[in-house]
């Protein structure tokens, strides 16, 4: 490599650096990394940490932000400011009072129960996700007996390559590969409450799957509680070829009518169809920044949305469970 060469690749290094900043959230305590913690601005805005924990923060693309407030399960919250972010981020652990495991004998006899999941493939009857927004599903319980969760069934919308050929099922569907995050949550006062499940449970989708992804959920031993629980869904963006996330921006930015910047956050496939065939108002939805970071019931005249204007009230999740008999 040549003088000249050598300077240039040199100054690009430098200027890559003076911009971004590769960051580890760890844990105070093993030092070991966490995964999936959330990275979010001020401006409603975030990113999420990978599975090692790691994220890119870059003052070229975020020149705005000037605080990042991390959180993930089971752990405190803080608040750093950019100026003085480091290669590594120590998070304490935040002791919870834990439920009593239920175990349930290998042999004792069971029947599976099935909820179906609400499948639609009309794009105008969908939820657009986005990083700074959670949806929560609420499932009453329909009896006294001892239950297990089995699989989660989230629907999906694939959407063709050619909008002609959209309404068959054959045609080409265009390709994308995401990662979403699963919660589980107890039913406090008909909101979610506290979390029933405190593993990362990540899955990533690809059109390949077809238009619902089942989730099996039996190793995490999750009890239907009496009062019924909610799961929740919250994308975590695209990912590459080896489900490895990816550091995708988290929003555009548009000009408004004044003249500024307006940032519209990004919307990321698949989408999530809601349906008009379930009668109760079990879907709630959480963004960061908004109404305190609490639980908004998705109904009218609590949030406006397109969808509910149609008449469109619910995120269909299904789910299949086994009933165990008395012994």
């Amino acid at each position: 490599m040549n003088l000249k060469k050598s300077c240039l690749f040199t100054f690009m290094i430098a200027s890559w650096f003076g911009f971004s900043q590769k960051t580890t959230i760890q844990d105070s305590q093993s030092k070991t990394p966490i995964s999936y913690a959330t990275i979010s601005f001020g401006d409603g805005q975030g990113i999420f940490a990978d599975d090692e924990g790691a994220f890119i923060f870059t003052k070229k693309l975020y020149p705005d932000v000037d605080t990042l407030y991390i959180s993930a399960l089971s752990y405190k919250s803080a608040t750093i400011p950019t100026s003085k972010l480091q290669k590594t981020i120590l998070l304490e652990e935040e002791i919870s009072q834990l439920d009593e495991i239920v175990l349930i004998a290998n042999n004792r006899k069971f029947k599976e129960e099935t909820l179906e999941p609400y499948l639609d493939d009309d794009y105008y009857h969908c939820w657009l996700p986005t990083i700074e927004s959670e949806i929560a599903v609420y499932f009453s319980n329909p009896n006294d007996k001892l239950k297990k969760l089995s699989t989660i069934h989230f629907p999906i919308t694939l959407e063709s390559r050619d909008w002609e050929q959209r309404k068959k099922k054959n045609a080409d569907k265009k390709p994308f590969s995401t990662l979403f995050k699963v919660k589980f949550y107890k039913n406090d006062n008909g909101k979610p409450g506290d979390v029933l499940v405190y593993e990362n449970i990540v899955f990533r989708a690809t059109e390949k799957k077809g238009d619902s992804y089942d989730l099996d959920v039996s190793d995490y031993n999750i009890i239907y509680p009496e009062n019924g629980f909610f799961v929740s869904l919250q994308v975590l963006g695209y990912t590459d070829k080896a489900g490895k996330l990816l550091p995708n921006k988290k929003y555009k930015e548009l000009k408004g009518r004044d003249g500024g910047i307006v940032k519209i956050p990004t919307n990321f496939r698949p989408l999530l169809p809601f349906t008009s065939e379930i009668k109760t108002h079990n879907t709630f939805i959480k963004r960061v920044f908004i109404n305190g970071n609490d639980w908004v019931q998705f109904k009218p005249g609590s949030m406006d949305s397109s969808l509910l204007k149609t008449g469109l009230t619910n995120y269909g999740i299904g789910i299949t469970y086994k009933v165990y008999k008395d012994e």
